[in-house]
């Protein structure tokens, strides 16, 4: 609302000082030639006549063609006068129905404009009449003006087209960025919670029979949490004005001995598997990598009921190759389905890659994705 109102206070402000200086050098130019030519100044009708077509382009963005109409009449009639004629403030009114696309408005202006100065066209080159030369002469001045505001119109266009095509894209960027914070979001809050659910019904269950078993649970409900809370503050740091670095690093594939021993806290047993010559990847893939493992890890604790998993990843020339497997059930996909699948597919497709989810060929349920590197 306060840019809208802000947007209009400026377009008025603009109106109102074009139209004070095509007046006021409308008016300069009067006393000059009256000066140069030893003549009166203007009449109070020429002021008039000129200040009614001043004050209707302050009208110009909504009324282009009545704007132009009033500046033409007011033209024509001091021009019938014999008096000072206000082209200036014709010219501005033509180029600005030039510029809000009247094209035909405009080009009847001209025509009239130009039948008027040579009335009648037939007598043209007579004695006493309107020369050839001079015919010639306003005839390319007023192409010349049609063309130059076609120009300016042109500009006008690009310039808009530019500054629409700049905020799509910033558009598009804050969706991308709410997109990619959401789905850090929820790895986050999905697979913390996931592991600490696990272990507070370990604690709850062992807590009279096996203490120590029921202390070592709350041990990483604590350790857990407090890493949680970590990686929760850098993701929110980016939402606060003037953030400054996250408080942990951004997580990457350094980080899995870290997240599968939360696995297996949870009761999952996880192996990582490496094939080729492994190397460091890009940033954005490095974290899409680790996200992606997170979230088929949590799949695998929630849903899946299997005791065991695999992580696999093959480094080839090109892209990084991820499969996670576990030994649960062989389902279809994770049920309820929620934003844990999207969020790895958007990972995926984000860079370029691809991912697969489904039965494994042993069994269980697996996440296939393909990064490109």
């Amino acid at each position: 609302m306060f840019t809208s109102a802000s947007s209009s206070t400026r377009c008025w402000a603009a109106d109102i000082t074009l139209a004070v200086a095509v007046t006021g050098l409308q008016v300069l130019a009067w006393l000059a030639r009256s000066a140069h030519a030893g003549q009166h100044g203007p009449g109070l009708a020429d002021y008039l006549l000129l200040a009614a077509s001043g004050v209707a382009l302050l009208a110009r963005r909504r009324y282009p063609v009545p704007v132009l109409a009033v500046a033409l009449a007011a033209a024509l009639a001091g021009a019938a006068r014999s008096g000072p004629v206000g082209w200036l403030v014709l010219v501005a009114a033509f180029v600005n129905a030039v510029v809000y696309r009247k094209r035909a408005a405009a080009i009847a202006s001209l025509v009239i404009g130009y039948l008027v100065s040579v009335w009648p066209p037939w007598l043209i080159g007579a004695r006493g009449h309107t020369s050839v030369a001079a015919a010639l002469g306003l005839l390319a001045g007023l192409i010349t003006l049609l063309s130059a505001a076609e120009l300016i119109r042109v500009r006008n266009q690009r310039a808009v087209a530019v500054r629409n095509r700049r905020q799509e894209e910033r558009r598009r960027r804050a969706s991308e960025e709410r997109l990619a914070i959401a789905r850090d979001l929820h790895d986050v809050v999905a697979h913390n919670i996931s592991v600490i659910n696990v272990q507070a019904n370990t604690a709850l269950h062992l807590m009279d029979r096996q203490p120590e078993r029921a202390r070592e649970a709350l041990v990483n409900i604590h350790e857990v949490s407090r890493l949680a809370l970590g990686e929760l503050r850098s993701v929110l740091g980016v939402l606060r004005d003037g953030a400054e670095a996250p408080l942990v690093p951004s997580p990457g594939l350094d980080r899995l001995d870290e997240l599968t021993a939360h696995a297996q806290t949870a009761g999952i047993a996880v192996r990582v598997v490496s094939e080729g010559v492994r190397r460091p990847v890009p940033a954005g893939v490095d974290a899409a990598a680790f996200r992606i493992v997170q979230e088929a890890l949590t799949n695998s604790v929630r849903h899946s009921g299997g005791r065991s998993a695999v992580v696999h990843l093959r480094y080839d020339a090109d892209a990084l190759t991820i499969e996670v497997g576990d030994d649960g059930r062989s389902v279809a996909a994770p049920a309820p389905a929620g934003n844990g699948l999207a969020g790895m597919t958007e990972r995926a497709r984000a860079l370029g890659g691809t991912l697969d989810v489904g039965p494994g060929p042993g069994g269980g349920f697996r996440v296939l994705a393909r990064l490109p590197t």
